[in-house]
């Protein structure tokens, strides 16, 4: 596809066709009287975003047009595109028969047209939003305020492109956790009339997710929030936009029973299908009485209420002929509600929680429905699809987390989660038959605009994406918005962003854990270290330098009517400046104790000054977010508190009163030296002595930054003999010990499916081989811990010869496709496990 933006002087003569140029703001919009209300939705956009772009608006018109022209259809809808397929201007072959495609020609000079064609209603709109896209409307244009460039003319160049139908079948978000910014928001500001999250604001969520090329969309389902059926015309919107609804995997057959009007156990009773069958069945019923005329995926089986499990503590052997009854009349139902074959109407299964359990111990799923698997909310797949599965008709989706609400920890304030994790992860899926479903949990959509946009980018293409372009994706983008000049200091911005929140992100600072022993609970000095090695001043380094970056960037925007600083502020700026300040916040409480501990009062009272300034600089922050732009965003950004977090709290902190403030400047001064781990050796990865060809590194990822994967993770098996099989060798130096321990920290993966692990064989100088296999179970103790610290630590200890001028350590693989992200080698340095900057 050649795409090109031209500026054309006011004074030039008008432009029809030049070559395949062609000039859209002065030219008819000309689509049949029947083309489907999301393509005439599209349409109006296309107008607003020609006048957004150059402040004309072209006529929109359903009668026969002459001169400069732009035809909009449907394939089996418009006449118009009929024509043009007869006449060989469009290949019926990139139309017929495909899933959300689209043809964008320039017909010759002889009859300038712009010629738009879909193979169906959501095909056309997203040739249409491309459009808009060339002439420089961001999909984000209002959701994130990203400005629109003026321009003279708009115009596009295109030959004949024909879309590839989308790697994913369906793809959308799953709102969730509103209660700390859409739920405000829409109530008290956007939608203020309602006082809830409805039409309105779904109308502006279904137009975003067409703009990114989704299809989909789960709507809010808290108890905080009116059901979504509970406004009627909310259905009626999203259909409007041609946007399918789906459910989460706690709101079976459309029906959300975390709310008191869907389902109220005093009024309904127990939510129960073994003793309240009739009532369950009679609210799915009058569901699909009310939904089943629009397009739907339909979630089967059931859980407890909300997110609970089931109901009735059944033993598994009475749980699984339970559910699969259950599976049965819900089919029933949706076949006859629809009036269609159930072999043609979506469905899903989602294996969450409980339900895996269920699933395992024999759940028989029709062949038809799709699979959705789930991350363990924290960025990892449990499982995929293993070599039977893969052969289902019904194939297989994701259900992947953003931000999550739940134990060990919730995470719903800032993006954190880094592009090279999701695009891992996610390629894992697919190459295992994950290519009908992605589901993304986005909270409140900001601010988690960024990763959307990669979500949706690798959705829609997902062969356009490597493990060497992924962690590019997102700088590309704010370069393509805020200018290309900012490129790399994006890049280098964003690198220590997410590098910084992979070692801890800003909401787990407090070092806390939620709903757990009274051990775990509750605010507690971090694991940082001012004295061991250094890496407390390091990390607030790091974070101040990216605050100060992303500043100047800021002060250099443009500044004037448009939307510039406020939409970068939105993307970037306000993520890294409110990440830093919740460090700084708790790493100045740490060392206020530590001072005051040692007698240091003075230090102490600087220390604890230093974390009130980092609290008000957090609610500065919030106040600028929910005050800028008339007050657009006015209850949308909050430091959400969840139900048992406490890191949006002030922590405590011991003031000396006549001790004044000091700053403790010798502490300080060492955190631009050079850090170095005594009686160690830090294995740098990236130089190893030889390896097999699978095994490479992969950047954007791990505590250093990169890691060392050991082979792709789905084209080998595991096996009994695999630990035997050479990855990748280092050598190190000579050490003064007779033995020395290997502390290996590797990306804590769950294994793919039954009959894989997480296994790396491990030898010094040839001797025996020992074996890392990371076993463990969700919510266990070394899961938390794992999920929290995004790494599994392994310490193993070898015998060496200390007259060896150096040594080899090799790795061998036991399970393909593990990550390695540190390797250390002690004799006696030690003292704790470090996971804090790189040590290199």
């Amino acid at each position: 596809m050649r795409v090109k933006l031209f500026l054309f002087a006011v004074l030039l003569p008008v432009c029809t066709v030049i070559g395949r140029t062609f000039r859209i703001d002065n030219a008819v919009i000309c689509h049949d009287k029947n083309e489907p209300v999301a393509v005439l939705k599209a349409i109006s956009g296309l107008q607003d975003d020609v006048w957004r772009v150059t402040g004309a608006r072209p006529e929109i018109t359903t009668g026969k047009c002459k001169g400069l022209r732009v035809v909009v259809g449907t394939y089996g809808v418009s006449r118009q595109i009929a024509s043009l397929v007869k006449s060989g201007v469009l290949k019926e072959k990139d139309l017929k028969g495909r899933w959300e495609s689209y043809v964008i020609t320039v017909t010759d000079e002889k009859n300038p047209c712009l010629v738009i064609a879909g193979s169906d209603r959501r095909g056309t709109a997203y040739g249409i939003y491309e459009i808009s896209r060339q002439i420089g409307v961001s999909p984000w244009y209002w959701w994130a305020d990203v400005p629109v460039p003026h321009k003279n003319t708009a115009t596009v160049d295109f030959d004949y492109y024909a879309s590839t139908e989308p790697s994913v079948k369906y793809r959308g978000i799953f709102i969730n956790d509103e209660d700390w910014g859409m739920k405000p928001w829409a109530a008290a500001n956007y939608e203020k009339e309602l006082g809830d999250i409805g039409p309105r604001t779904y109308a502006r969520v279904c137009e975003l997710l067409l703009r990114l090329k989704g299809n989909m969309l789960a709507p809010a389902m808290h108890s905080c929030t009116g059901a979504f059926y509970s406004h009627p015309e909310s259905k009626l919107v999203a259909d409007s936009f041609g946007i399918i609804i789906t459910t989460s995997h706690c709101e079976p057959l459309l029906l959300n029973n975390a709310a008191k009007s869907e389902w109220d156990s005093k009024r309904d009773g127990e939510w129960n299908y073994k003793t309240n069958k009739d009532a369950i069945v009679g609210k799915w019923e009058a569901r699909l009485g009310e939904a089943s005329q629009f397009e739907n995926i339909y979630t089967l089986a059931m859980r407890g209420v909300h997110d609970e499990g089931m109901r009735g503590n059944l033993p598994m052997n009475e749980r699984v002929p339970l559910i699969q009854q259950v599976i049965s009349d819900q089919r029933e139902m949706i076949g006859r509600h629809t009036g269609k074959s159930i072999l043609d109407v979506p469905q899903i299964f989602v294996p969450y929680k409980e339900t895996m359990d269920i699933y395992e111990n024999g759940l028989r799923v029709p062949d038809d429905v799709t699979l959705v698997w789930v991350d363990d909310n924290y960025g990892y797949m449990k499982r995929v699809s293993d070599e039977n599965e893969r052969k289902r008709s019904g194939r297989a989706g994701v259900y992947y987390h953003l931000s999550y609400l739940g134990a060990p920890h919730d995470y719903l304030w800032l993006n954190t989660t880094a592009p090279v994790l999701m695009y891992e992860e996610l390629k894992k899926s697919y190459d295992t038959g994950a290519d009908r479903y992605w589901l993304l949990n986005v909270g409140d959509i900001k601010p988690m605009e960024m990763g959307m946009q990669t979500f949706f980018d690798m959705a829609w293409d997902f062969s356009s994406f490597n493990i060497d372009n992924v962690n590019n994706h997102q700088a590309e983008m704010l370069a393509g918005i805020f200018g290309g000049r900012y490129k790399e200091e994006f890049q280098e911005i964003l690198d220590g962003y997410y590098r910084l929140a992979w070692i801890r992100k800003p909401e787990y600072m407090g070092f806390e854990y939620e709903w757990d022993d009274a051990a775990h609970t509750g605010l507690r000095d971090t694991e940082f270290s001012f004295v061991n090695y250094n890496d407390a001043q390091k990390r607030l380094a790091d974070y101040e330098s990216l605050s100060d970056r992303v500043e100047v960037i800021a002060r250099s925007l443009p500044d004037g009517n448009t939307s510039v600083r406020e939409s970068f502020f939105q993307f970037l700026q306000y993520p890294v400046q409110a990440a830093y300040q919740m460090n700084r916040k708790f790493i100045m409480a740490q060392l206020n104790h530590e001072q005051h501990s040692a007698g240091n009062l003075a230090e102490a009272n600087w220390a604890a000054r230093a974390m009130e300034q980092a609290y008000d600089s957090i609610k500065a922050l919030n106040l600028r977010y929910n005050t800028m732009l008339g007050g657009k965003w006015k209850g949308m950004m909050a430091v959400p508190p969840g139900y048992t977090a406490l890191y949006h709290k002030k922590p405590d902190v011991v003031y000396t009163d006549g001790a004044g403030e000091i700053y403790p400047g010798d502490l300080f001064k060492i955190c631009n030296e050079k850090m170095e781990l005594r009686d160690c050796h830090v294995v740098d990865l990236s130089r190893y002595s030889k390896a097999m060809d699978d095994v490479r590194i992969i950047k954007g990822i791990g505590y250093d930054w990169q890691v060392l994967q050991l082979g792709e993770p789905c084209k080998t098996s595991g096996n009994k003999k695999s630990e035997h099989l050479f990855a990748a060798e280092y050598t190190f130096p000579k050490v003064d010990r007779d033995s020395v321990d290997v502390i290996i920290y590797t990306v804590p993966f769950w294994p793919l499916h039954a009959g894989r692990g997480n296994a790396i064989s491990v030898s010094v100088d040839g001797g025996e081989k020992q074996i890392f296999d990371n076993k463990f179970a969700e919510y266990s103790r070394g899961w938390k811990d794992q999920v929290m610290r995004n790494g599994a630590e392994c310490r193993m200890r070898f015998a060496v010869d200390k007259d060896r001028f150096s040594h080899t350590l090799s790795f061998f693989a036991g399970d393909s496709g593990q990550m390695i992200q540190r390797v250390i080698i002690d004799w006696g340095g030690l003292k704790q496990s470090y996971i804090g900057p790189s040590v290199k």
